[in-house]
């Protein structure tokens, strides 16, 4: 099964799968094609940050398509050109762009394809054109103004494309084109290295350069060159006997293991409606605290924010009026008190840093009242922060994670021995096997779960045998948004 955000993308990965590519040759795929028919959601500049389970090593992975920021990107560069705050949009907001190498590397290590006709997709619909979706037009009419600004950019959007209308991208499909062709030949390995090679030291990487280069940007050919994806172990926790893995700091992964060690502190399965949502809450508030006044350090003391000791701490601090507040030093001993040290500094004023030198680059760091210079080595928290931070703090689609799994261990959900979810980017497995059922898990409510073998809808749910009406309804949920959006099938 492919599972993605658009149609197109699903499509173009269960062809390849058809055609005897295996499961990391259709992500990849998917992937580039999903640049193409979602540039409002992700693009060519963007970043991986994936969780794999490839068979043969038998563990979990990270891969880290995230870049870094430049290496001139430091705190004095900024506060020189008159900023306290890393830009949001803009040349200075740039890192280097990983999504390229990143599945590039996926594909390396774990595929079976050749870069042409992994890229055959994605080339196709930049040429020919695609119909353009709701959330597209909707998206570029927001940020029409910022587009505006930008002559490629204003060329390629505006006016506002209609909805179902033909939407194309021939630069895009000619810088793939070139890339494909001039890699061309040799082994399957040594295309791909030299596919890399023209992005981040060739041709691609000298426009990037130019471009940086003439609107002041810090972006330069030599933090192309230097970058490498890499993969990593994965960050897990043991909740009630189910193992979540997860990325690692600086893609705020930890966040979501750190609300389950508070939440199983808690009897979630016995707790009312209006209970649940508050304790959900109450312990993302917790965990969201301790990622703004840590992430970002290369030294992110994650044994200790996933201990039982500290967690116990902090789960105490539930319902306080502060829920926010680190607990006191002589409660949790000198790791700890270095939390509740950093804390306190964020909340009496004498210094803003919150989010520093971390890969991802829309939000990068605070630099006012910082004593730590940051650096090239350093990595960057992953964009979608600035987000977060600017208009959901406790991060909402972390605390759905946290829901969903939830939902799924304690208040009795399972339905298999075996079972594995991928849930906006979290694995959860009791042991490292091949699943029997896999999980799917959508946006919304986590009301209900279907199984069994029998007839598939449209809505892509299983029917149970002896229950026409509740099958009825479960279908009625799906198809109008208010679902069971956990699926399952088989």
């Amino acid at each position: 099964m492919v599972a993605s955000t658009h149609w197109l993308a699903s499509a173009a990965g269960m062809a390849v799968l058809e055609r005897g590519g295996n499961a990391f040759d259709a992500a990849a795929a998917a992937g580039f094609t999903l640049q193409v028919v979602e540039p409002h959601l992700n693009g060519p500049g963007g970043e991986v940050p994936a969780l794999l389970f490839p068979v043969e090593r038998g563990e979990p992975l990270t891969l880290c398509g995230q870049g870094v920021a430049p290496a001139a990107a430091t705190i004095e560069r900024y506060r020189e050109l008159g900023h306290d705050l890393i830009p949001g949009t803009g040349v200075l907001a740039a890192c280097v762009p990983g999504a390229f190498g990143g599945w590039l590397l996926l594909l390396h290590e774990f595929g079976t394809w050749r870069l042409r006709d992994v890229l055959e997709f994605a080339i196709d619909y930049a040429d020919n054109g695609f119909p353009v979706v709701g959330g597209m037009r909707l998206s570029i009419g927001r940020q029409a103004e910022l587009l505006a600004g930008w002559p490629a950019s204003r060329d390629l959007y505006l006016p506002v494309p209609e909805l179902g209308t033909q939407f194309r991208n021939p630069t895009l499909a000619s810088t793939y084109r070139r890339i494909v062709e001039e890699s061309a030949g040799g082994s399957r390995e040594s295309e791909l290295e030299r596919a890399r090679e023209l992005f981040y030291e060739g041709f691609v990487a000298d426009e990037i350069h130019a471009f940086s280069e003439a609107e002041g940007g810090l972006l330069t050919r030599e933090d192309l060159a230097a970058w490498r994806a890499t993969f990593e172990p994965v960050v897990s926790f043991d909740y009630r006997g189910t193992t979540v893995c997860k990325t690692g700091p600086w893609g705020a992964g930890p966040v979501a293991l750190q609300q389950l060690a508070l939440l199983e502190g808690f009897d979630v399965g016995g707790l009312g409606e209006a209970e649940f949502v508050h304790v959900v809450i109450e312990c993302a508030k917790l965990a969201f605290a301790d990622r703004d006044a840590l992430y970002g350090d290369v030294d992110v003391p994650l044994d200790t924010l996933l201990s039982r000791e500290y967690n116990d701490a902090r789960r105490g601090l539930v319902g306080d009026v502060v829920p926010g507040r680190a607990p006191a030093a002589d409660r949790i001993g000198e790791a700890e008190a270095r939390i509740a040290e950093r804390h306190q500094r964020g909340a009496d004023g004498r210094t803003t840093i919150r989010l520093e030198r971390h890969r991802g680059g829309d939000l990068d760091c605070a630099v006012r009242g910082s004593k730590r210079s940051g650096g090239p080595t350093k990595c960057q928290l992953h964009p979608s922060f600035q987000r977060q931070h600017r208009r959901q703090p406790i991060g909402h689609a972390c605390t759905r994670i946290a829901h969903v799994l939830e939902k799924v261990i304690d208040l009795g959900q399972r339905r298999s021995r075996r079972p594995s979810v991928c849930a906006m980017g979290s694995i959860i497995s009791r042991k490292w096997r091949t699943p029997h059922r896999s999980a799917c898990v959508s946006a919304g409510s986590p009301r209900r779960v279907c199984t069994g073998p029998r007839a598939t809808s449209r809505t892509g749910l299983r029917r149970r045998p002896g229950s026409r009406m509740a099958w009825k309804r479960a279908v009625r949920r799906a198809r109008w948004g208010t679902s069971p959006s956990l699926r399952r099938s088989n």
